[in-house]
């Protein structure tokens, strides 16, 4: 082999969501130790797996009632220029065949997508063997693949045969294969932007002996660290149909607003002016409608868009129209109850983020929707690939060693995935609560409920879970909404101003770096968030956003983000904390030199899911479903379910199906650290834009942020005040830390506030 031909560089970072975090982007895990970080894994002889991060056993074990399934490479024909079905469909069939159940009350196999070479198998006990053995006669599956789990969660762990090794900086290229030789290795390709960084795989090695492997490649002279290129799912970070589980997801609020939400406007127009419902920019006009007694939703927003109207600063004639539209959106009217980041008055200081490009490390990013198709950047390099103009997408494996071979320039969904997506949501609607139920409940969803539930009420629960799984399919849709979505009538206007209708972003100015990683059903490598950060980097981010979280924390991915850190000084990293409610920060959030963002809510608590304590930095509005505002708690922006394409063959919907604001899921109410970070990211991005001779480093802009960020109007719950004492007890933190400290870090961001001390 050619080491010198291959050799690229490279950059690594592991983590979501958000799914979940997605991605929600996300249950998130996390250990706490100052040794150095080794990753590796041993089976002891009661065959228990775990592996090593700094210093501590975090303990594996393989499922039994699941498995995955590997699929042959499909041409790149089939999963851009047409639309066939998915493998993962064609599997289920396959393996559905004789299997009905007596009665056909109880699930089928189950098959869920995993990106779109890998899908997760459900089995049952009685039928591990048959089904195993009639999954290895399919002619497109290449081989399955054992799934583990944390010994403390329920997250899914694929174990392929890939580890990724990284050398040391002044190794030769001829060491480099004597060591891999000499174990039994082989070279699958080069990781991009970094150096000395492979994926290798083992030649007589397969299934959970990777981890062994991998275990004893660290230590080896010439290699600083190897870790197996885990494959997870991370399909929680947006649990949209935990909240209100025992009501109806159509209730906007407590209030009587929920009995016309399907009414339009008297007119016959439905209004779209939702500046107002972002009460993250600007909590007034919303805490002022909240106590009156509004019939309908499009009452409330006549309500937001008088509050609004009344509040709002006039613009100055002499500034551009873009940015005399901002200002002719600032509310300048003050309030001791909010809760929001003062973005709308930073707007009026502010050229609104111009000339800063924020990448969005994540999911699915249909960047053609109507408010984001116009705050793309458009990449210039001189090693640009063929077609890379908005973007790549790293979310597939791949084992080609050409960088352009490897993903491809299009973030958007593909006609495989929207098949995929599209089959589930039309279930929905079509489907008799009988048969939704037979299809769609696993074993795993059962153990989940805690109650026992009507057909009709399993059915309306499995309705909203299915539904807000798919929005949360396009996780980076809505976090690059929140950032710097742009209405596209507002592009046009004059420089007096004008309604503009759509979602606007905390920096609409700036523009948006579209990098993705996740595939389908939140699934993620570190190979892949390596190259993602890397390609980031690369290609000019002045900020980079990661709503994720949950997955395996490794030292490559802390060496990788070290470095960027170091090479790009004035780069910024912002994360969300993960939605776990545990008292320390997820990773990549925790990791040194990244800015931790948590979640607080529209009256002023700290998010119930948002983890705090150690690592925490400041918090911003993330939304919460659960409070007394409904779904006007959440965090309003773009969805990807508003394409003619997903609704063809099912009868236009004309009530809300989801925390969609709109019919059809152009925009929706979402909650998360997913959406904090963001939040915060286009903060910085404003704060960038007034830094026109960039003479601001990371550490002084985010020293500015966390000085300006305030306690005021957040409150601490009962519960999470004897929770601190617990943990002050226990001597888990020092006393010194206050209780606001503890759950909020620095405290709320104010924008207004950063912007003019970077102006200063």
């Amino acid at each position: 082999m050619n080491f010198k031909s291959t050799v690229s560089r490279i950059f690594f970072a592991v983590s979501i969501l958000a799914s979940t975090n997605i991605f929600p982007f996300a249950v998130n895990y996390y250990i706490s130790s100052n040794k150095p970080a080794s990753a590796q894994t041993v089976e002891s002889d009661n065959e228990k797996l775990f592996y090593i991060y700094k210093g501590q056993r975090i303990p594996l074990t393989q499922q039994k009632d699941a498995i995955a399934v590997e699929f042959k490479p499909l041409p790149k024909t089939r999963t851009r220029g047409s639309s066939p079905d998915p493998l993962y469909l064609q599997l289920e069939k396959d393996l559905q065949t004789g299997t009905r159940t007596r009665g056909g009350g109880n699930p089928q196999i189950q098959v869920k997508p995993l990106g779109k070479n890998y899908a997760l198998v459900t089995l049952t006990s009685n039928q591990n063997f048959d089904i195993k053995k009639k999954i290895q006669n399919q002619s497109y599956v290449k081989t399955s693949l054992p799934i583990l789990s944390r010994a403390d969660s329920q997250d899914t762990i694929v174990l392929p045969n890939e580890i990724i090794v990284k050398f040391e900086a002044n190794i030769s290229d001829r060491n480099k294969e004597s060591i891999l030789k000499q174990k039994n290795l082989e070279v699958i390709r080069p990781l991009r932007f970094f150096p000395n960084i492979y994926i290798v795989k083992s030649t007589v090695a397969s299934g959970t002996d990777i981890l062994n492997v991998s275990s004893k490649l660290d230590g080896v002279k010439g290699i600083t660290s190897a870790v197996p290129n885990f494959l997870q799912s991370v399909s929680s970070f947006i649990n949209i149909e935990e909240q209100n589980s025992e009501g109806s997801n159509d209730d906007l609020s407590t209030q009587s607003i929920t009995k016309t939400t399907t009414n339009v406007t008297d007119s016959g127009k439905t209004e779209t002016d939702y500046l107002g419902l972002q009460w993250h920019l600007n909590s007034t006009p919303l805490k002022e409608c909240l106590p009156q007694k509004i019939n309908g939703f499009n009452a409330l927003q006549n309500c937001l868009k008088q509050q609004t109207t009344e509040n709002s600063s006039s613009s100055s004639s002499s500034k551009s129209s873009s940015k005399s539209n901002l200002k002719s959106k600032s509310s300048s009217k003050s309030n001791s109850s909010r809760t929001d980041l003062h973005v709308t008055e930073a707007w009026k200081n502010s050229n609104g983020g111009k000339g800063v490009v924020v990448a969005v490390i994540d999911s699915l990013i249909q960047w053609n929707h109507p408010d984001l198709r116009n705050s793309l950047y458009k990449v210039e390099a001189t090693d640009k690939c063929p077609g890379e103009i908005y973007g790549w997408d790293f979310s597939q494996p791949s084992t080609s060693k050409k960088p352009c071979e490897v993903g491809d320039s299009d973030t958007s969904i593909s006609p495989l995935e929207l098949n995929a997506l599209k089959r589930k949501l039309h279930d929905t609607f079509k489907l008799s609560d009988r048969e939704l139920i037979r299809r769609y409940l696993t074993p795993k969803i059962r153990q989940q409920i805690r109650f026992r539930p009507s057909e009709q009420k399993l059915a309306q629960y499995l309705r909203r879970k299915i539904r807000s799984e798919v929005g949360g399919e396009f996780h980076g849709t809505l976090v690059s909404g929140v950032i710097a979505a742009k209405p596209e009538s507002s592009q046009n206007q004059n420089s007096q101003g004008q309604d503009s209708q759509g979602i606007w972003g905390v920096a609409p100015n700036a523009k948006i770096l579209p990098v993705r990683v996740f595939g389908l059903n939140g699934s993620i490598s570190p190979s892949s968030y390596i190259e993602a950060v890397g390609y980031a980097a690369n290609r000019g981010a002045d900020v980079i956003n990661l709503s994720l979280g949950k997955t395996l924390p490794t030292d490559v991915e802390e060496f990788a983000l070290s470095q960027v850190l170091q090479q790009n000084p004035k780069l910024v990293i912002v994360a969300s904390s993960g939605n776990s409610n545990y008292t320390q920060v997820a990773y990549p959030s925790g990791y040194s030199g990244i800015l931790s963002v948590g979640a607080s809510n529209l009256f002023g608590d700290r998010a119930y899911y948002s983890n705090h304590g150690k690592g925490l930095d400041v918090v911003a509005p993330g939304g919460d479903l659960s409070t007394s505002a409904g779904w006007l708690g959440g965090i309003p922006t773009t969805g990807g379910t508003w394409m003619d394409k997903f609704w063809k063959g099912l009868a236009f919907p004309n009530s809300r199906w989801s925390p969609t604001i709109d019919f059809k899921g152009k925009y929706w109410w979402m909650q998360g650290t997913s959406f904090s970070s963001p939040a915060v990211a286009g903060v910085v991005a404003l704060m960038k834009g007034e830094d026109t001779d960039g003479k601001l480093n990371r550490e002084q802009l985010v020293n500015i942020l966390k000085s300006t960020a305030s306690y005021d109007n957040l409150k601490i719950s009962e519960p999470d005040k004897k929770s601190y004492r617990n943990v002050v007890n226990k001597g888990l933190i020092p006393s010194s830390v206050t209780e606001k400290q503890f759950f909020f870090g620095s405290g709320l961001v104010n924008a207004d506030a950063a912007v003019r001390a970077v102006k200063k």
